[in-house]
């Protein structure tokens, strides 16, 4: 894998789209990351983790307490994974919310095996934060 798969940030006028390999860090510095964003992530998301933190790092270890689960449950974010189907012997894509990956065992127990491609954030619900 190179260095930057999984690194990238693609917008649309409703989209965004951020690389699960992407540390929060990176996100801050990044010019196309939309300005409320890196405000909600500076604001609540880097108070509770290390600003190196990536994406994929993250989500495995998100509590339902954690401000990070509620800021992303509240903006209804969705992660696209890549898990390991033993059955067909090759990586299956799908869509998760927060809510589908905190507290589920079974992702935990993969999470050396899973691959985070990107994070959806649909921009019109980034102002349900304030």
């Amino acid at each position: 894998m190179a260095e930057k798969d999984y690194k990238h940030v693609y917008q649309d006028m409703t989209n965004l789209y951020l690389g699960g390999k992407l540390s929060y860090a990176e996100l801050l510095d990044i010019d196309e990351v939309p300005f409320k964003f890196k405000c909600i992530l500076s604001q609540y998301i880097t108070k509770e983790v290390a600003a190196d933190t990536t994406i994929e790092n993250h989500i495995f270890y998100i509590k339902p307490e954690d401000m990070a689960y509620m800021i992303y449950k509240k903006m209804k974010v969705k992660f696209r994974l890549y898990v390991w189907d033993e059955a067909k012997n090759a990586y299956t894509g799908h869509d998760y919310k927060i809510e589908d990956i905190v507290g589920n065992q079974e992702l935990y127990d993969k999470k050396d095996t899973i691959f985070v491609e990107e994070m959806h954030v649909y921009k019109i619900n980034m102002l349900s934060i304030s």
